[in-house]
């Protein structure tokens, strides 16, 4: 799923908690569905951003 960092908001990843998902409009982040993310979304802290217009950002590799 896409997501962005609600404005003012910098949210850090599930998988790396060192790594945040800014409030970049244009650089939309692939993230898995799962609850950690549902649960930031629910507090308002990230949005789903709209599939048609938006490019997922560039995966970190693994460390």
């Amino acid at each position: 799923m896409l997501v962005n960092a609600a404005p003012g908001h910098r949210v850090p990843r599930a998988e790396d908690p060192r790594s945040y998902i800014e409030c970049v409009p244009a650089e939309a982040v692939d993230v898995p569905d799962n609850s950690y993310y549902q649960r930031r979304i629910a507090s308002g802290e990230l949005v789903e951003a709209k599939q048609s217009g938006a490019k997922p950002a560039a995966k970190r590799a693994a460390k």
